[in-house]
């Protein structure tokens, strides 16, 4: 039986080489494609009607845009509806690739921090660059809120600068954290299941219920990666 941990050995499908560097078309690569073409073909294919009475598909497709879009209006506020478009992409990319991670002889690819950290550096990024489009130097005040006594900035000024370089990092390990152990707990029951045979009433149903709230965290993990997006860019935008 393979180890809890070989799920997310990354495997590459095929091999490529540029100047030197190693760029193979991997298993994760390949589930990352998978997630944003049914991804696109989900709001594609459900949106194609635009019926006035919304079918299944329809109103599922529906429900995602409205979560998003409200999610987005009470962080941000009006000023962050042109950003909508990106937060709806990352909020589906992010479920898609959780849950299609739950189909046996998958790949998780957000169960890479190397995956998640590179999602976590572009939002990153980009909202430091929205904030200095938007105030300049004075964007810099985010290091040392407005009103506080002089006396503190010896405190407050590293306190917040190192919380502010280290949103990209907790963003990435608290996705990874989450997804990684969900799987292993799933393999290491699922193993003594197997193992157990008929014997295995309990670890079955110990098993099926952790699968069901593995589902759960799967669609909160897209939403807590989304919502923390939403906070950074109200600050970017609105300051503190």
């Amino acid at each position: 039986m393979a180890g809890p941990l070989e799920q997310f050995e990354i495997k590459p499908l095929a091999d490529l080489s540029v100047g030197g560097i190693d760029v193979s078309f991997t298993n994760s690569a390949l589930w990352m494609v998978i997630a944003a073409v049914l991804v696109t073909c989900f709001m594609t294919m459900s949106m194609r009607r635009g019926a006035l009475v919304p079918g299944r598909w329809q109103g599922a497709a529906e429900v995602m845009y409205e979560f998003v879009a409200n999610m987005l209006k009470d962080n941000v506020g009006s000023a962050g509806r042109k950003y909508f478009p990106f937060i709806f992409t990352l909020f589906m990319f992010v479920m898609f690739g959780n849950l299609l991670g739950m189909i046996p002889h998958s790949f998780t690819f957000t169960s890479h921090i190397a995956v998640n950290f590179a999602l976590a550096l572009v939002i990153f990024i980009g909202v430091t660059v929205i904030g200095f489009m938007r105030h300049g130097t004075h964007y810099f005040r985010m290091f040392f809120p407005e009103g506080a006594p002089i006396a503190t900035a010896i405190i407050l000024i590293p306190i917040e600068i190192i919380s502010y370089f280290s949103r990209p990092f907790s963003l990435a390990i608290r996705l990874f954290a989450n997804m990684t152990v969900g799987h292993i707990m799933l393999k290491v029951i699922g193993g003594f299941v197997g193992l157990i045979g008929i014997l295995g009433v309990l670890p079955f149903a110990l098993l099926t219920g952790i699968t069901v709230l593995e589902f759960g965290i799967a669609a909160l993990q897209a939403y807590v990666f989304t919502i923390l997006t939403c906070i950074y860019l109200h600050d970017a935008i609105h300051m503190h």
